[in-house]
């Protein structure tokens, strides 16, 4: 993290997205509370979750447009208009204008489609491959770190100065973000104009996903795991009231706990990563999980404390050992589309299983469904660990073209030195001038159309 922080383009950006992340959970919270206090309906303010949520469906177009254009102008340009939107909520005075929170709310679910997919792709550009991991890491810690600060700021500063303060709090964290990403010193790859139809534009990520094994093998365990995971929203109550005896405010220490379990979990991911690789990183956070499940079972407090703490790192384990596979396995002009392939193969199945772990918490004990969880996990650790290329995959970007586990996809061929450098020197470089010299020496995987 030491050489990340000394980086002056991460150093840089990392400090925008804190201070953006701060004013992004402060508003989201601050946006329900607001509704309800307007309404008194919990269901209309529950909806503005589901504001946020529904434009996940275009995640494939954000993608697309992300490989289509210069990723720090984007960029750029979405923290501008997505700050002076959180503007409206200033003429925000009754019920009447209720509208204008979830107009406000689908356009943040749109720019964060956008904004997703386009920092995944910045980062490929911006930084070497050995600092991707570290990058992932801390931007989970942020994230994870945030849950537990920007909720509590949020809704303490509406409670204190109303909603029209926090709006302006988050459009200043916006332009912070912004001035920082401005701030970057990088020459980025020329986006490549494809002829293709605009459907196999869209799912050309899908297809490099598919196609590339190292990257189909870690989408099948998250497939196997996300169902658990989303039993977890609604299997923590039952835990805390069933099996806990406690009131549902107890709820709040639980998430707290698994806060602090994810902040450390986002602080030790890239240095395990380093140390084995991003397909192992991903397994033993899948057995961890499992062990975790289990504890949670017993109706002993120490015993579900540490499961809770075990839970929350799991999850920036996972994350990090997938945006860094994605990031190092996909070619640059494909970035934008894998990243919200994934986004979108992996979130679908997670909401349907949040809703179905509310329902099934009805008809079967709550420690059956840990049970399965535990079953679940041990599952994914299981089959990723018995690739061979998962377990072979190098992280320190020295694959070489005869290694199956990098560069397998039909769609590509690795051409030799003097054919990469001539490339390279059409599109413009690929980093910044201090990592330049290093990009020349790898193997870099180009379509054969481009050849």
């Amino acid at each position: 993290m030491r050489a990340l922080l000394a980086d002056r383009n991460g150093r840089r950006y990392l400090i925008g997205q804190l201070l953006s992340v701060f004013g992004d959970t402060a508003m989201w919270l601050a946006a329900g509370i607001w509704v309800k206090t307007l309404t008194g309906s919990n269901a209309a303010a529950g909806l503005t979750f589901f504001a946020f949520a529904a434009p996940s469906v275009l995640a494939p177009a954000a993608g697309m447009l992300v490989d289509r254009v210069k990723k720090r102008p984007l960029l750029v340009t979405t923290d501008l208009v997505l700050g002076a939107s959180v503007l409206l909520l200033l003429l925000v005075h009754g019920r009447d204008q209720v509208w204008l929170i979830y107009l406000v709310m689908v356009l943040y679910g749109l720019a964060y489609g956008i904004l997703g997919s386009g920092e995944s792709a910045l980062l490929r550009e911006m930084l070497p491959e050995e600092l991707l991991g570290n990058a992932n890491g801390i931007l989970q810690t942020f994230r994870q770190g945030m849950r537990l600060a920007g909720p509590i700021a949020g809704a303490g500063l509406f409670a204190w100065k109303g909603g029209g303060t926090v709006a302006v709090v988050d459009a200043c964290t916006f332009l912070i973000a912004c001035l920082a990403t401005l701030s970057l010193h990088i020459t980025e790859t020329q986006p490549i104009r494809s002829e293709q139809h605009w459907f196999d534009e869209v799912t050309a990520g899908i297809r490099h996903a598919w196609k590339t094994t190292v990257l189909r093998q870690i989408l099948i365990a998250c497939l196997l795991i996300i169902v658990p995971f989303g039993f977890y929203e609604t299997i923590t109550f039952a835990v805390v009231g069933s099996g806990l005896h406690r009131p549902p405010a107890f709820l709040g220490i639980i998430a707290s706990v698994q806060g602090v379990g994810a902040i450390a979990g986002g602080l030790t991911a890239a240095k395990i990563m380093r140390r084995t690789n991003e397909g192992a990183l991903f397994a033993f956070a899948c057995l961890l999980f499992a062990a975790a499940s289990l504890l949670l079972t017993l109706q002993w407090l120490p015993g579900v404390v540490a499961g809770i703490l075990v839970v929350g790192a799991c999850l920036p384990w996972v994350l990090v050992a997938l945006y860094t596979l994605v990031q190092r396995r996909t070619p640059m002009e494909l970035q934008g589309r894998v990243y919200s392939a994934f986004d979108t193969l992996i979130g679908v199945p997670q909401t349907v299983s949040i809703a179905a772990g509310a329902g099934l918490i009805a008809l079967v004990d709550y420690r059956l469904l840990l049970a399965f969880a535990a079953v679940m996990g041990v599952i994914a650790a299981v089959y990723l660990l018995s690739r061979d290329e998962q377990r072979q995959a190098p992280l320190d970007g020295s694959a070489q073209p005869q290694d199956p586990a990098y560069n397998d996809s039909p769609d590509s061929v690795t051409l030799p030195l003097s054919e990469r450098m001539l490339i390279r020197g059409r599109r413009g470089s690929c980093r910044s001038p201090r990592t330049s010299q290093r990009w020349v020496s790898q193997s870099v995987p180009v379509s054969r159309g481009q050849r």
